[in-house]
């Protein structure tokens, strides 16, 4: 699966203040390496002006039950082979083999020195952990990444059941600014849902998605 991006560079100082500056550039951490980092479509949401709008509330009323838990990472003892299968058998049904493999999970929850993710957002139901997001946060904002849940035990509208309580979680921590990742394909516009969404065109933060709309069901992504 081809990912959208502009430019790459690779940072050094991962100190909160150069992180959360180039975030604002419209760079994310990625998967690829300690410190690097591609500039992308990124779509965030200003957290000052979130609420949850109808279609937010009928989806955690759907996912009612569904508890949040952050887990700092890397992980040690703590890691299971069953996180990694879970991410593997979910990006394998969504997106097709060899996408994600359980392997890569494990170093980017364990191996601090080749991974930008700190936390693992954790969700259970019922006692039972259905679903994980890979995440990066500083005090000033959450990078909301790399999700994936039981296809089998997870309830129905689980992906944004997740998404949301990620942005509420966020929100209560008082942060600024929760990023949801790049915006490239027509499937990614259930991110537009969100009040304080924001989208990055290459050079500047935009709210109106209305051109971005166009823009992600044009083909080839540009």
């Amino acid at each position: 699966m081809e990912y959208l991006h502009w430019k790459e560079e690779t940072i050094s100082d991962l100190s909160e203040k150069p992180v959360a500056a180039m975030y604002g550039r419209g760079f994310l951490f990625n998967r690829k390496g300690g410190g690097v980092m591609h500039q992308t479509r990124s779509a965030r949401i200003d957290i000052s002006k979130f609420e949850l709008s109808s279609e937010n509330r009928r989806i955690l009323k759907k996912t009612e039950g569904l508890e949040i838990e952050a887990v700092t990472l890397p992980l040690r003892e703590e890691y299971d082979w069953s996180i990694g299968k879970m991410a593997k058998d979910f990006y394998a049904a969504k997106f097709g083999p060899d996408v994600m493999s359980a392997n890569k999970i494990k170093e980017l929850l364990t191996d601090h020195a080749k991974s930008n993710f700190n936390v693992l957002l954790t969700y259970s139901k019922q006692g039972s952990v259905v679903g994980y997001a890979i995440c990066h946060q500083d005090p000033s904002f959450l990078h909301y990444s790399y999700p994936f849940y039981d296809l089998n035990a997870a309830p129905k509208d689980m992906g944004l059941g997740m998404m949301i309580r990620a942005v509420q979680y966020a929100k209560g921590a008082g942060m600024k600014y929760v990023y949801l990742g790049s915006l490239q394909r027509p499937t990614d516009t259930y991110k537009l849902q969100f009040e304080g969404l924001e989208w990055f065109d290459g050079e500047k933060w935009q709210t109106d998605v209305e051109p971005l709309k166009e823009i992600l069901n044009e083909k080839p992504a540009r």
